[in-house]
């Protein structure tokens, strides 16, 4: 069944085609709030409260169009509004995360542990970026929308969302060649 009988049936009702339509979509907006929000508590609100939002407007929403990003737009919005509302607080978790220690490494160093430490730098990199630059990279690169996809998550038009992953990616390779060299020798694209 395609996604537009499943919303057309959702619309009429359907509990079952709702909670498909869910099923499909939880992992990806979850996953968009918490790497906004940093938390997983938090992230889980969002997200539930993003298909509660959803459900309630469906019928205003084209089905001619991709759910996704109307979801995911729908979770960046709740997730930055509950972020301002909590900044803080996430600031002090944030720090708190960021200061425990590495456990000791007893064997030598294999490939998947260097690969790890590269994507754990570049993740630890991102997060000193702006929050509006996390989230067109978080959207564009963790999520892996097309720009199109982007776009509209952010509710955007296209070019501004390719001008500001062109400067959110020159600010990233700034703060990776300043704060982390060792990543220096992977090619940011």
């Amino acid at each position: 069944m395609s996604q537009a009988d499943l919303i057309d049936r959702a619309r009429r009702g359907d509990d079952a085609a709702w909670l498909r339509l869910v099923g499909e979509h939880q992992d990806g907006v979850f996953r968009l709030a918490y790497l906004l929000l940093a938390n997983a508590d938090d992230a889980e609100d969002a997200a539930q409260e993003t298909f509660v939002r959803a459900y309630q407007a469906l019928d205003r929403f084209d089905s001619a169009r991709p759910l996704r990003p109307w979801l995911l737009s729908i979770a960046a919005n709740l997730a930055r509004n509950r972020r301002r509302a909590i900044g803080r607080y996430l600031a002090a978790v944030g720090r708190f995360f960021q200061t425990r220690e590495e456990p000791p490494v007893t064997a030598p160093p294999s490939d998947a542990y260097w690969q790890q430490q590269a994507a754990q730098g570049v993740w630890r990199a991102v997060q000193r970026l702006r929050p509006q630059d996390q989230e067109m990279i978080y959207l564009r690169y963790f999520l892996e929308l097309s720009v199109a996809e982007t776009a509209e998550a952010a509710n955007l038009p296209a070019g501004t969302v390719k001008s500001r992953l062109h400067r959110a990616l020159g600010r990233l390779r700034t703060v990776i060649e300043t704060e982390f060299p060792d990543l220096v020798e992977q090619r940011i694209e």
